[in-house]
């Protein structure tokens, strides 16, 4: 299993409250997101990684979500397409910090991707079709990742999931954290695969970093699955970004600088 070292984060921007969601809850607390984004950084840095924190851009309200403009291995990053319109200018704004990261940058050239369609396992990398991610930029990455010998297939998100890993989590190479209507398509089958309990389908957004899983506290059967599995859970508070529809893996690019 890939461990990390290195993240980027940015900071939430007071803008943050007019991201996009897809219902109409309530508006998440600017001093809320901050204070998760704060225990997040913390939590990377606690686990052993380098980060570099970015400044908020205020003209990007879903700016914090980091992990969808771009996608990073060791040896290079990918600058994404997203598929939402006011996000479509963020890969050109995080450029600069991967190229002070990364010798090879290269750009998405066609149709659009997120970055929180895309799970990568030690069988592949998998590459989820979405109301964010088209058909046009899935086959685009694969070209980019097949011209570096990265193996990818082309996957179906549920229908009415914003990412494929809203719904899924790798929390090593032989388990898969997955809501039951994602692992309902079997993309799992060579993996052990855990299910959330029902009610908590936000919760399979965790996130794996070196020893230990973070999951959301607001998620206590889910965090007593993890853990009862063996793993060193690290509860952190979701409950301001998940009403933009967020959870944990998307607020950071995270790889192992060699």
């Amino acid at each position: 299993m890939i461990n990390f070292n290195t993240a980027i984060v940015r900071r939430p921007a007071k803008s943050v409250c007019k991201g996009l969601r897809a219902g109409d809850g309530d508006d998440p607390d600017i001093n809320g997101v901050a204070a998760e984004h704060d225990a997040y950084v913390d939590a990377l840095q606690a686990a052993g990684l380098a980060v570099t924190v970015l400044e908020p851009l205020e003209a990007f309200p879903d700016s914090i979500f980091v992990e969808d403009p771009a996608l990073v291995f060791s040896n290079f990053a990918v600058l994404l397409r997203p598929g939402a319109p006011s996000r479509r200018d963020e890969p050109a704004k995080l450029a600069p910090a991967l190229r002070a990261h990364f010798d090879q940058v290269v750009e998405l050239d066609a149709g659009h991707a997120d970055g929180g369609d895309i799970l990568q396992t030690p069988q592949g990398v998998m590459i989820g079709l979405s109301a964010r991610t088209d058909k046009a930029g899935a086959a685009a990455l694969q070209k980019v990742l097949a011209d570096r010998d990265v193996e990818s297939a082309i996957v179906e998100t549920p229908a009415g999931v914003l990412h494929f890993k809203s719904d899924c989590a790798l929390l090593d190479e032989e388990t898969v954290l997955s809501t039951l209507r994602l692992a309902a398509s079997n993309l799992f089958s060579k993996f052990q695969t855990l299910l959330t309990p029902d009610g908590d389908e936000g919760a399979a957004n965790a996130l794996r970093i070196n020893d230990v899983v973070f999951l959301g506290e607001e998620f206590p059967r889910t965090i007593d699955l993890v853990a009862g599995a063996g793993f060193n859970v690290v509860p952190l508070p979701t409950k301001e970004i998940a009403k933009i529809d967020a959870g944990l893996s998307c607020m950071s690019l995270r790889w192992l600088t060699p």
